[in-house]
């Protein structure tokens, strides 16, 4: 039996499919992996295969030529993808949200939408937001854009530059924002990045995820046209990932550093179960302190992904209660994020000082998990959602048993 087959979460049989499409690549990227990261180089190859297997139009509706995937079935693609290659798999991922989000609010103009959507599917086109700036911080926390958007006869003219920018290597459309010039509005803008004026700054070398080329998108009095400015915001309602409508397409992130996880702990079994030092009789794995480590990994990749998927199948099957679920959106990735490094970490102590070996991929996953906690939503933003809701809950439950049973009764003591 394999291991999709194997996997509690993937129950339908185009799950399957997505899921195999994504290990036979995943087991291919998982080969070079170690040589992008070293070299921080940006795996272009990885990025034709995703092309050309039709993986980069997954979440196109297949009126357009796409797979349609839901938001559950791209999560279970992505984790799969990311215990091959997790830069890969992050990076896809941004393109396939944003893809996926569109087809579900069609929020854009339609001919602005359908463009996407055609050159996705036709030809493996990849698409990103260019949100980040180094002055405004996280774009989740609502810092009002640098970039201007001049209006001028028939469009726009676009000056600024975006940090942060995944897949700029082989961005062929930036979703950027931009303030208005003269007004406290802002707008998101369909670049395309060949234009004029549009350049790519190498300037991504991090500790993790080192080939995401995650470099600096800069525009230097770039024209776009009337149609091009897709959807507007107003002066705190900046961006577009995790919030607002569309957003349970950010869960795409915690996919991944599951994946990372799950990566960890087959690489700490399948170790455990062969290292043999002399001093033992068997294998470590024969250990009970090896076992408890292995077993806890197992508990915690258990409610991580229980977690996400119960907020990805409710996303799916309930759309009219999608306001209500978006505080567990966070909920699931703050979750995900925390636990996977712990589950990383005890792979790590598993292995021993053989973990810290570059010969070998752990203390790789060890660099990229670290990752998550700098993707949004950021924790504290999160946290305090998760009171608001909590406090108007208690606030309503309370104005509803006014005059009834409180809840609270005289006890004995």
């Amino acid at each position: 039996m394999s291991a999709v087959e194997n996997d509690l979460f993937v129950r339908t049989e185009r799950q399957r499919r997505f899921v195999a499409l994504a290990g036979q690549l995943a087991d291919r990227f998982a080969q070079r992996a170690a040589v992008h990261d070293r070299e921080n180089s940006f795996p272009f190859e990885n990025f034709d295969e995703l092309r050309t297997t039709g993986y980069s139009r997954l979440t196109v509706p297949a009126e357009f030529g796409g797979e349609g995937a839901s938001l559950t079935e791209l999560l279970l693609a992505q984790e799969r993808l990311a215990r091959g290659d997790a830069s890969t798999a992050l990076g896809i991922g941004w393109h396939l949200a944003v893809v996926g989000k569109l087809a579900e609010t069609r929020t854009w103009p339609a001919a602005a939408a359908e463009l996407v959507f055609r050159d996705v599917a036709r030809r493996g086109a990849l698409v990103n937001s260019a949100a980040s700036e180094v002055e405004t911080g996280s774009p989740s926390r609502g810092g009002r854009p640098t970039t201007t958007a001049r209006r001028v006869p028939g469009g726009w003219r676009l000056t600024g530059r975006k940090a942060f920018t995944s897949l700029a290597p082989v961005l062929d459309y930036a979703v950027v924002s931009a303030s208005f010039e003269g007004t406290d509005g802002g707008g998101w803008f369909l670049v395309r990045v060949w234009s004029p004026g549009v350049a790519v700054e190498e300037t991504w070398d991090a500790l993790g995820m080192r080939a995401t080329g995650s470099h600096d998108l800069v525009l230097q009095d770039v024209f776009v046209e009337d149609g091009d400015l897709v959807e507007e915001f107003g002066r705190s309602s900046t961006c577009q990932v995790g919030m607002g409508a569309g957003a349970g397409w950010a869960l795409h992130i915690p996919a991944v550093y599951l994946g990372i996880a799950r990566a960890a702990q087959d690489f700490a079994l399948e170790y455990a179960r062969t290292r043999r030092p002399n001093s033992l009789a068997g294998p470590i794995a024969d250990q009970p302190h090896v076992r408890a480590l292995l077993g806890q990994n197992e508990i915690d990749l258990l409610a991580a992904r229980s977690t996400l998927y119960t907020v990805s199948n409710r996303w799916d099957d309930e759309p009219e209660r999608r306001l209500e679920l978006v505080p567990l959106l966070g909920a699931a990735k703050v979750l995900a994020v925390n636990l996977a490094l712990q589950i990383v970490d005890r792979a790590m102590r598993v292995t021993g000082i053989a973990g810290l070996s570059r010969q070998l991929p752990l203390e790789r996953l060890y660099r990229d998990v670290r990752a998550g906690l700098h993707n949004p939503p950021m924790e504290d933003a999160v946290l305090v959602n998760l009171a608001r809701a909590a406090l108007a809950r208690r606030a309503s439950d309370s104005a509803t048993n006014q005059g009834g049973e409180s809840g609270y009764g005289d006890h004995a003591h």
